[in-house]
């Protein structure tokens, strides 16, 4: 907290200096940061994906032609010789034509040169080929190859390089060179084996299609089979062999080695068909030499900016904070008093209009001391004339008083009681000038008032007051009653023929106070009982703007109701019942509040 305060202190130039600063190098800074991760991402992900589709592209080649041999098995296999001959029982009881079958199958190595040789075998043994064949007397049947064919129940199986294999070739290819395919030739109906169908695959061909390819500078594609042995690998390999271990058992991914000091990454997917897994080796350096290279030109631009970015903070700190400076030096002459002072520069900016506002507020400050000054006289003038016509408010009450008591003393009963009443209604009308006072004080008011217009109207009016003991100590509105009375008396007792009487009750019900005015007067009509529940509904605003309040009659009633409804809410106010020549009731809806400060509380939660 102490740092921060000193940092306030600093002068405006200097936060200026350092603002600059700090939002041209650190959004730079991150976005260097930003676009050297962002690139290194893309980069390493375009070189997977890359990568991922070359192998893909190689493994769609590896399947057509491996395709191409399952489709030369099931060709040799549904031929008729091929059939006689896996239908002899090893005796010679049927004569095979071995030099048809063998025109036969070297066909396929002259149609498709991929194909190395074709062998024929037999459940007994006896095998035709075209390229291979067995030297000395051997039981085939009791090759590896041979049983792995007939455990895979007819479906062609890569079973990839030769390895100890009793076979040899015509043109003397070597077991690197080829890779095998076999699949045994099932009885389709006793299900039993007639005998296998071995075939073989240049590894050239392999090679053809995998040694122009080159990732980067020294990688390169390698192939290897599910037992981690190389159907394909390049001369001098960057590593020699791919342990399963490494692959994870997945059919695609990649993964990061350090072979003999050195950081290869591997980049992998496994041909489901053949189960050989194409794998991408190449040195990690070679893919992260671009990314150094985006980030030298990365470092260089940030390295600019800066060498910009300084001296530009600096001229702009500058140009803010001098003409503030010059500015303050103004307002501490005008603090000291000396009032004459004017800013002169010529700006269009905000300091310039700063600087307008300073000589306005200047020249205001200066008439502001004249009009006071002014004032002043005024105030001790009028002081000395309301001095002179002031009455004090306790002389008009002694002034009542001693009315009351000469007419007393004359035997004016009733002029006495006329001035009492007026007198109570003075004082509790001013009530030391609050605006809340306890509910008994309201009704010896209303009926001090009531007291004065029996005097004038006599047996014409007549008035009852029940309160309950109850509700006599809370506080209300001063001043509430006495219009509604009022109108009760003018506009309903006044109009009916005959003596009328006013009721004025007070009673709690639910948590709420309730005033009620009720006249049996001459009520008043459908129409014009609509006319004030909607004037009432709108008192606030109409009485704000008294101009709308074009019927005067309605005028106390209106009052009295934007004073509860501003004091204490919508919730609480007048609510109005009348029938012509019948009578009118007013009922007043007010809180329970027990004390004055209670009043402050209710408008605060109605605000």
């Amino acid at each position: 907290m102490r740092n921060f305060i000193q940092i306030n202190n600093l002068p405006i130039r200097y936060k200026l200096i350092t603002h600059f600063l700090i939002i041209s190098i650190i959004p730079i800074i991150c976005l260097g940061l930003l676009i050297n991760w962002t690139v290194k991402r893309v980069v390493e992900e375009q070189v997977n994906q890359n990568t991922l589709q070359l192998i893909s592209k190689v493994n769609e080649t590896f399947e057509f032609y491996l395709n191409n041999m399952q489709r030369v098995t099931y060709f040799i296999s549904f031929n008729d010789r091929i059939q006689e001959f896996f239908n002899q029982d090893g005796q010679g009881q049927i004569e095979t034509n071995e030099f048809e079958i063998q025109r036969y199958l070297r066909n396929f190595t002259t149609l498709l040169p991929e194909v190395a040789g074709v062998l024929v075998v037999n459940s007994s043994g006896e095998y035709v080929s075209n390229e291979l064949y067995a030297p000395g007397i051997e039981d085939l049947t009791e090759e590896s190859w041979y049983k792995e064919a007939v455990e895979n129940k007819g479906i062609f199986k890569m079973i990839g390089q030769p390895k100890d294999r009793h076979l040899a070739s015509l043109v003397s290819y070597k077991n690197d060179e080829v890779v095998s395919g076999v699949r045994a030739v099932i009885d389709p109906i006793s299900q039993e084996v007639l005998g296998v169908i071995l075939i073989d695959l240049k590894v050239r061909t392999v090679a053809e299609t995998l040694v122009d390819v080159r990732l980067g500078k020294t990688g390169y594609l390698t192939v290897i089979d599910e037992h981690s042995r190389p159907i394909y690998q390049p001369n001098d390999p960057l590593v020699d062999t791919i342990p399963n271990e490494w692959l994870e058992g997945k059919r695609s991914g990649t993964f990061s080695k350090e072979v003999q000091s050195q950081q290869l990454q591997f980049i992998y997917q496994k041909s489901p068909y053949s189960n050989w897994t194409t794998v991408g080796v190449f040195p990690t350096e070679e893919s992260i030499f671009e990314i150094r290279e985006i980030q030298f030109y990365l470092v260089i631009f940030v390295f600019i900016i800066l060498l910009f970015g300084i001296p530009v903070s600096y001229f702009l700190s500058n140009s803010i904070s001098k003409p503030i400076g010059q500015l303050m030096k103004f307002m501490r002459k005008a603090e000291g008093g000396e009032l004459g002072v004017r800013y002169t520069e010529k700006r269009d900016d905000e300091i310039g209009m700063l600087g307008r506002s300073f000589n306005k507020m200047i020249k205001q400050i200066n008439e502001l001391l004249r009009l006071t000054e002014r004032h002043e006289r005024q105030k001790r003038e009028a002081e000395f004339r309301s001095l002179q016509a002031n009455i004090n408010p306790h002389f008009l009450y002694n002034t009542l008083d001693t009315i009351q008591w000469m007419a007393r003393k004359q035997k004016a009963i009733d002029i006495a009681e006329v001035v009492e009443s007026l007198a109570k209604l003075f004082r509790i009308g001013l009530s030391k000038g609050r605006d809340m006072i306890p509910l008994d004080k309201e009704i010896e008011h209303i009926e001090s008032y009531l007291k004065i217009q029996q005097t004038r109207y006599r047996e014409k009016l007549q008035y009852q007051i029940e309160v309950d003991e109850s509700v006599s100590s809370l506080y209300v509105l001063k001043f509430i009653l006495q219009p509604l009375v009022e109108n009760a008396i003018y506009h309903g007792i006044k109009e009916r023929r005959g003596p009328g009487q006013i009721i004025v009750s007070a009673q709690q019900n639910n948590k709420i106070l309730r005033l009620t005015i009720q006249d049996n007067g001459a009520g008043m009509p459908e129409s014009r009982l609509h006319e004030i529940r909607a004037a009432l509904r709108d008192a606030v605003r109409r009485t704000e703007n008294q101009g709308e309040v074009k019927d005067k009659k309605g005028y106390g009633i209106l009052n009295v109701q934007a004073r509860i409804v501003l004091a204490f809410g919508d919730r609480y106010g007048i609510t109005i019942e009348s029938k012509e020549k019948v009578g009118t009731t007013l009922e007043l809806v007010l809180p329970i509040l027990e004390e004055d400060i209670g009043w402050e509380e209710e408008r605060k939660k109605h605000a």
